[in-house]
């Protein structure tokens, strides 16, 4: 076999989602914790995440945008495989990335838990009075029914990724319009985020045919 040949046969950002579970086989879990380009990128980073997007959740107002939120709140959606991760899993990271102590100045970045099931409803109430309890005090965290999830603008999706110079661009035009539930475009918006595991980023790194630029900007990111 030609290297040629070894180089075509290597994955690609295309055969690693085609692999992604399917939505019906994954579930589904929704937050807010301030500015939703963070979180993006750190749960996209997480081994079991298969895919994330970014909304607004939690009001009424109907069809919101950034520049006419109404009363509801900046969320990450994160669908997620119940065999590799659990919502307690995702809870913990949620906790821990934000002082849930904290009144919002803004609805729209309050802390929130919105929940898609009684079952997810009853851990996340659980999981907030353990989190009090630790606390040695009350939290400001919501815990609500998911009502509607509203995706926002394409610009704030994958926000770390679009915005690491070469990197972006790249993955964007090779992803095109699927680059929102792109499991890999996930995966390097953490990465150069900084957050997740440096072996799974050079694991997946070694992967890809990025242009060695973009290799490099990865890796002076982590």
């Amino acid at each position: 076999m030609s290297d040629a040949d070894t180089h075509d046969a290597r994955p690609t950002e295309f055969t690693r989602d085609a692999a992604a579970p399917s939505p019906g086989a994954t579930e589904t879990a929704t937050f807010g914790l301030g500015c939703f380009w963070g979180p993006d990128a750190r749960f996209g980073a997480m081994e079991g995440v298969v895919r994330t997007r970014v909304g607004y959740a939690g009001g009424s107002t109907p069809a919101p945008t950034y520049h006419s939120l109404g009363d509801h709140t900046e969320v990450v959606q994160v669908e997620y495989d119940p065999t590799v991760l659990s919502y307690a899993d995702l809870l913990d990271v949620f906790w821990s990335a934000h002082d849930p102590r904290r009144n919002a100045r803004k609805r729209q970045y309050r802390s929130v838990i919105l929940t898609g099931s009684a079952v997810h409803r009853q851990v996340a109430e659980r999981a907030r009075q353990d989190v009090a309890s630790r606390l040695g005090g009350s939290v400001a965290t919501e815990v609500e029914d998911l009502d509607a999830f509203h995706r926002a603008e394409p610009y704030h999706q994958k926000y770390e990724l679009r915005s690491t110079p070469v990197v972006g661009a790249e993955v964007e035009d090779r992803c095109g319009d699927d680059l929102v539930d792109s499991t890999v475009a996930a995966r390097l918006n953490g990465f150069v985020a900084g957050h997740g595991d440096d072996d799974r980023c050079r694991s997946l790194l070694a992967d890809l045919a990025l242009p060695p630029a973009a290799v490099d900007e990865v890796r002076r990111r982590r």
